[in-house]
């Protein structure tokens, strides 16, 4: 069973930095696609970044520049560094996995391509 736990949200000023965690267990294709997602009160879901098990990485429009995704070597933990952070990236923020196809297509950056997600990590950015 895919588990993937999220963790490192919390409340931060307005341009400051976090770095959000993944913790993915269960998944036993070596072919993957994850991502981070977020999706604030009364706002659509959006796609923050994605990362392929080739390394190939994407990023959503309102972000690029000011996050970035990683994995650890085993790639068994998922992270997503976020620096300037402004008022409108409070969001909760969601990790989600799927075979590589969404990665490759770029299908990945509206969510439902996405097999499995995790609960969410609440990140609070204040002015």
């Amino acid at each position: 069973q895919v588990q993937l736990v999220e963790s490192g949200g919390g409340s931060v000023q307005a341009g400051g930095s976090l770095r959000l965690s993944c913790a993915a267990s269960g998944y036993t294709s070596s072919r993957y696609c994850m991502a981070w997602f977020r999706q604030a009160p009364g706002k659509e879901r959006e796609g923050v970044a994605a990362i392929a098990s080739d390394g190939g990485t994407a990023y959503g429009h309102s972000v690029k520049g000011r996050v970035s995704i990683s994995q650890d070597n085993a790639k068994i933990t998922l992270y997503l560094v976020m620096n300037n952070l402004k008022p409108e990236d409070s969001a909760m923020y969601y990790c989600a996995a799927a075979g590589i196809t969404p990665c490759h297509t770029g299908s990945w950056i509206g969510g439902a391509a996405m097999d499995y997600w995790g609960k969410g990590t609440l990140v609070t950015i204040s002015s």
